[in-house]
């Protein structure tokens, strides 16, 4: 099908989806998750195909976004029963006010429609999705990279036939067939027929629908993530929060990109950071993460000069730039300056430096004592998630179910005129 086909469809479904009451969608859901594990073998077949076409394309951690296992597809499928388990948005009464002259109104959750995600090699955020337009009464259209779309095919093969089962029309998931540029073009000006685009990638993906979408767009996820090690951290804390926020995960949005460290501890901190992220991790046969020095650090610690850049990049791999600032202060202004407004963090038992880093940083997630790695539709309690929303319209932080829905209103009235 062209993409137009596959958006018409969609536009034809939304209506059956948004009318479906919780019940027929949690049926539909549960049915959706079993049908992922039942055809576990053809998604890991597909799966097994995208990797070897990927390989010496990609870097190593790249591809492990990209792979499948009984394991991530057990992942996929309790995600999917973890968003049956929440309640429906749909419906729901945000505000409801009675006016002097006896009408009563009240503005109530209602479904977007159509959301159209455009995302990369992350197969996962295929059934994510999936459900969490599903729940809150929307039709989707995926559409991936050219790396995942043999996997994701077989996954929206599996979610389709859960629809069926459930008697929701199979186009309310739908994934385009052209994984060209032409194909995103078309969703971001696919005017009356996309009510809400989301892009989950890189910088350069996120630019471009910004940029260039004429349908609502919400931006999300480059993750320039921070963690500020202040002169009052628990430094044993401190290099066990890095740790997790850099290495278990780095090839997604919440990982660790930036590391700051108070002047007042620089000289006996940055020697374990050392050791942790790089020397234990070499002796240990793991990959060592490879630190990027400001002049401070690097007069401390060996290691590779920070360009400029590095303070600006997202590497999403074993890299990690090192900055030492004065205090908390100069760790705000740095943030302010270099942040993309994901997640942010200070290590501190500081209660006055955390109170002023927390009103100070204008990030979406803003930590204390804690890894960055939390910021996550599952971490918070929403099921999984859509994304994470780095603007402030219409939502913003990771984006469930409630951040889903638009509203409207409705008046109650007894022969009310004005």
């Amino acid at each position: 099908m062209t993409t137009m086909q596959i958006l018409e469809a969609a536009r034809s479904a939304k209506r059956a989806v948004a009318l479906a009451d919780a019940a027929q969608k949690n049926e539909a859901l549960l049915a959706m998750a079993d049908a992922i594990l039942r055809q576990q073998e053809e998604i890991l077949a597909a799966n097994r195909e995208d990797l070897e076409a990927a390989k010496g394309t990609v870097s190593d951690v790249m591809l492990d976004r990209l792979a499948l296992s009984p394991a991530r597809l057990e992942g996929m499928a309790q995600g999917i029963r973890e968003v049956v388990a929440l309640p429906d948005p749909v419906g729901a009464v945000l505000m409801r006010e009675e006016r002097p002259n006896g009408l009563v109104i009240e503005r109530r959750a209602v479904p977007m429609g159509v959301i159209a995600i455009i995302y990369e090699s992350r197969p996962n955020v295929t059934s994510d999705a999936a459900a969490l337009a599903l729940k809150s009464g929307s039709a989707c259209v995926l559409r991936c990279g050219k790396e995942a779309w043999r996997s994701s095919f077989a996954i929206v093969k599996a979610l389709r036939s859960g629809l069926a089962e459930a008697g929701l029309p199979e186009a309310a998931v739908s994934l385009v067939e052209d994984t060209t540029r032409q194909s995103a073009n078309e969703l971001m000006t696919a005017v009356g027929y996309v009510d809400l685009l989301i892009p989950r990638g890189g910088a350069g993906l996120i630019r471009a629908c910004v940029e260039n979408a004429r349908v609502p767009v919400i931006q999300t996820g480059t993750g320039i993530c921070h963690v500020y090690v202040d002169a009052a951290a628990d430094q044993e804390m401190a290099l066990s929060i890095i740790e997790n926020a850099k290495t278990s995960r780095p090839s997604v949005c919440n990982a660790e990109e930036v590391c700051l460290v108070s002047r007042a501890v620089a000289a006996e901190f940055l020697p374990k950071l050392r050791e942790v992220l790089a020397e234990k991790r070499e002796a240990a046969g793991k990959q060592p993460v490879e630190l990027r020095l400001d002049e401070e650090a690097l007069a401390i610690i060996p290691g590779i000069p920070a360009g400029a850049e590095d303070f600006d990049t997202e590497f999403l791999d074993y890299k990690l730039a090192v900055h030492v600032v004065a205090d908390v202060e100069e760790a705000i202004s740095h943030i302010a300056a270099h942040s993309t407004g994901h997640s942010d963090a200070i290590i501190t038992k500081d209660e006055a430096a955390a109170a002023r880093f927390v009103a100070a940083v204008d990030s979406a997630a803003v930590y204390v004592n804690a890894s960055t790695r939390f910021t996550d539709g599952g971490e918070f309690g929403l099921g999984c998630e859509m994304g994470i929303s780095t603007q402030k319209l219409h939502a913003r932080g990771p984006m469930g179910l409630r951040e889903l829905c638009c509203y409207k209103y409705v008046i109650l009235g007894s022969g009310q005129i004005r």
